[in-house]
């Protein structure tokens, strides 16, 4: 085998590259010494990837338990609503209407107030 098909067997993508000299102790260590430094590197990467993923979990966990609180205090809260429109419908229709303008009289007269006390402020 000659030189000419030792480069065309090492040729990738039409870049040809020399071997590295293997008889010389100094390309090895250098080589080891670089994996070395790299995988050091790598381990440090994979660690801050491990730290940062375990915090995202958690952070999930908390947000997804936050969610599922909200949601009961919606629907705790959807059914009083309910509740209580379903009465003053009830008493809408019992009493001929008299105590709803009762009511929204007073609503009138409450927010009147408040904003008479808030412009005097």
């Amino acid at each position: 085998m000659d030189y000419k098909d030792k480069i065309m067997r090492r040729s990738h993508g039409g870049n040809y590259y020399d071997p590295l000299p293997s008889n010389s102790s100094y390309g090895g260590e250098f080589i080891e010494t670089e994996n070395d430094d790299l995988t050091e590197q790598l381990k440090d990467k994979v660690n801050t990837l491990k730290s940062l993923s375990i915090d995202i979990g958690a952070e999930v966990k908390y947000q997804d338990r936050l969610l599922r609180d909200m949601d009961h205090d919606f629907e705790t809260t959807g059914g009083f609503l309910s509740n209580t429109l379903g009465r003053v419908t009830k008493l809408s229709r019992n009493s001929g209407g008299y105590n709803m303008l009762y009511l929204i009289l007073f609503s009138l007269a409450v927010f009147f107030i408040l904003y008479i006390f808030l412009k005097l402020k």
